[in-house]
């Protein structure tokens, strides 16, 4: 594994160590460790299948962990149930979206209200729609009702009405139609502003290049390089060797 080192080491927010994870027999995660802190955005990269959609939900505790732990702001998680995890203050937007389509934008947000968390930023539907102009323009339509950008646009606000600290995104700009892509990318970085702590999986790494301060490469579910966006700039073999298709 490539490791380089970060210029400036801040408190990790979200840390995970020595991560293992299975799908019965098959071995999907082998020695995953990572952190990132309050205003980070880290792309977890990888071709698809390189478990990176794995190691977000074992984060949630929607995989348990075979061994290793995952410690959120100073609270080892790894173990408890995937809603305890969410009421801490994580946040998980899945790639399939999983909206409600026959709820309004509007009732789709308030099945995601919680409580603001102590200094954290204190999401409202008025904010979101400034966040998320599109979806101010239709809060009486069914979620059914929405093009898929407009319905991955949704599951984020949604998500961010849960008022969480960090955010774990699974391949947010796939298959997004490029003016899509860009609204999203802008997000990312409000969401960066806010202090949020963000986990961004994704196979685009143009995409990612822009936004992310620092890059983790997964491929059969080892990690292959970590270090800064720059350091993965200069590493031409990296990248061919792991993310080109």
């Amino acid at each position: 594994m490539a490791t380089t080192p970060d210029a400036a080491w801040r408190p990790p927010m979200l840390q995970v160590e020595g991560l293992h994870a299975y799908y019965g027999r098959a071995h999907i995660l082998a020695d995953v460790s990572f952190a990132a802190s309050a205003g980070d955005v880290l792309a977890l990269l990888g071709r698809n299948g390189a478990g990176k959609s794995t190691t977000l939900k074992s984060i949630m505790g929607l995989v348990r962990p075979a061994a290793g732990s995952v410690v959120f702001e100073g609270e080892r998680i790894d173990g408890l149930a995937p809603y305890r995890i969410a009421r801490l203050g994580l946040g998980f937007v899945p790639e399939d979206r999983r909206i409600f389509t026959d709820l309004s934008v509007m009732e789709n947000l308030e099945v995601g209200r919680q409580k603001q968390r102590g200094d954290g930023p204190l999401w409202t539907p008025e904010r979101l729609f400034e966040l998320f102009p599109n979806l101010g323009r239709m809060k009486d339509r069914p979620g059914g009702r929405m093009s898929g950008g407009e319905q991955q646009m949704l599951t984020i606000a949604r998500t961010l009405m849960g008022n969480p600290r960090c955010v774990l995104l699974d391949e947010p700009s796939e298959g997004l139609a490029p003016l899509i892509v860009e609204q999203m990318a802008a997000a990312i970085r409000a969401l960066r502003a806010e202090g949020l702590c963000v986990i961004l999986s994704e196979q685009n790494l143009h995409f990612s290049s822009q936004l992310a301060d620092r890059a983790v490469i997964v491929e059969k579910g080892r990690i292959r390089f970590a270090g800064t966006m720059d350091a993965l700039r200069a590493e031409p073999a990296v990248r061919e060797q792991y993310l080109s298709v």
